[in-house]
């Protein structure tokens, strides 16, 4: 008897289904430069090893992904990378219920959010992270400071809410200027002391007001020993499950259009233990959805 895995659902671009998958390889403008653009063929590559059986709802995940390939950036820079992102992300997001942008680094979050086409007022994000991507501008983009592009392009505070913030990982000029732009930060601790359902339910309660939002999952907020493969990741950090049930409950709502992954080197792990924890990711995305979907 076969074993039911993720890779049976990946179907190419002809096929009209419910999830897009827009692969991004960017790693020029890296804080830490390294392989970040080999993550969106690992991420392919490891859903044949996640089932999709899941033995506590009893549920088997069984929505199709259309696979769009990977935006042709290799070796670009941010700058010259953001506008096929924006265009590859957005011809997804308008054939599909969900989109899944899988970096890169994280600079791929801000052509991602503009790729949702709605004005800036009306579009919400919420970050999984354990930095405030708020690094100054003046030497360009980066895969440090997304939210301050964002910010600057006209996102107001009021639509973004970050969760996962780590202790001596950021500045204070950073948590400064989040706070003053209207930013709504979750800290690490915080997520701690009153549980990660509390603290998803706190942030989308954030962006209510918006349309749509964008979840942007930079996979090294989890701690270095759960997920060894990210430059910037912490310890202690945030652990791995509250990661997997933050990334579901914000799946299954409506409102999330597009959700990215970033910041995964894959050759910093040799061992199984970060592409497991990627994959799982996916599939905890997936049954998300499915909840979505199961309540319309």
């Amino acid at each position: 008897m076969g074993w039911p895995n993720l890779a049976d659902l990946l179907l190419d671009s002809d096929h009209e289904t419910p999830i897009g998958l827009v692969g991004a390889p960017l790693s020029r403008g890296s804080v830490t430069e390294g392989h970040c653009d080999l993550a969106p063929d690992a991420l392919r590559a490891v859903m044949r090893r996640i089932g999709r059986y899941d033995i506590e709802t009893g549920r088997e995940i069984d929505s199709p992904i259309c696979d769009h390939g990977n935006v042709p950036i290799a070796g670009a820079t941010i700058e010259a990378a953001t506008e096929p992102i924006r265009e590859a992300t957005a011809a997804a997001v308008a054939r599909h219920q969900l989109t899944l942008l899988i970096g890169g680094n994280n600079a791929v979050t801000r052509p991602g959010l503009h790729a949702l086409g709605l004005p800036l007022a009306k579009v919400g994000l919420i970050t999984l992270d354990a930095h405030f991507d708020m690094r100054d501008l003046d030497a360009g983009l980066g895969n440090g400071n997304p939210v301050r592009a964002l910010i600057e392009d006209g996102l107001p505070g009021a639509n973004i809410a970050q969760i996962g913030l780590a202790p001596f990982a950021n500045s204070e000029a950073m948590h400064r200027d989040a706070l003053e732009a209207g930013n709504q930060v979750i800290t690490l601790g915080q997520v701690e002391k009153v549980g990660i359902e509390a603290a998803v339910a706190s942030a989308l309660k954030h962006v209510g007001h918006c349309e749509a939002i964008m979840l942007d999952c930079d996979i090294d907020v989890i701690d270095r020993s759960q997920f060894a493969a990210a430059p910037g990741a912490r310890v202690p950090g945030m652990q791995a499950r509250d990661f997997f049930k933050a990334a579901r409950m914000l799946a299954a709502h409506l409102k999330v259009k597009l959700i990215d992954l970033t910041e995964w080197d894959p050759p910093l792990d040799p061992s199984d233990t970060s592409a497991l924890v990627a994959g799982r990711w996916l599939a905890e995305v997936l049954a998300g959805f499915e909840e979505r979907q199961a309540s319309t």
